[in-house]
């Protein structure tokens, strides 16, 4: 599980995998997210690392801390996070992502119904 790649800080990564289990609801709100010692130790990194990681969830207010009990889910996290995703993909990859469709020529058309396609066809030349 500590496969972490060198483009992005590990504390940034860890952040994104907390992200993905609240927005993927298998961290509910109002639960407990697991604790700082059992991250650092499944993912064999320094605990400071982790608290980074739990300090930018923090911030953003999706977590708060409860003293002695560890990091909660805060109630409306998820509606709150997916808002916050939704914003950072449309402000940084949507362009990236609009640029080269744009200088690939591609026909949104036929890209969103390439989409739509089940993936057992395989990829076909059109």
């Amino acid at each position: 599980m500590d496969d972490f790649h060198s483009g992005q800080p590990i504390f940034v990564q860890i952040r994104q995998r907390l992200i993905e289990m609240i927005l993927a609801s298998t961290v509910a709100e109002g639960e407990a997210l697991p604790s700082v010692r059992q991250i650092s130790a499944d993912l064999s990194v320094n605990p400071l690392t982790v608290t980074k990681a739990f300090e930018a969830l923090v911030d953003i207010g999706v977590v708060e801390k409860r003293r002695g009990l560890g990091m909660f889910v805060k109630e409306g996290a998820r509606a709150l996070l997916m808002a916050h995703e939704r914003e950072k993909f449309l402000n940084e990859e949507w362009p990236r992502i609009a640029a080269q469709i744009a200088a690939l020529e591609l026909d949104v058309e036929k890209l969103l119904s390439k989409a739509d396609e089940p993936e057992s066809k395989g990829s076909e030349n059109e």
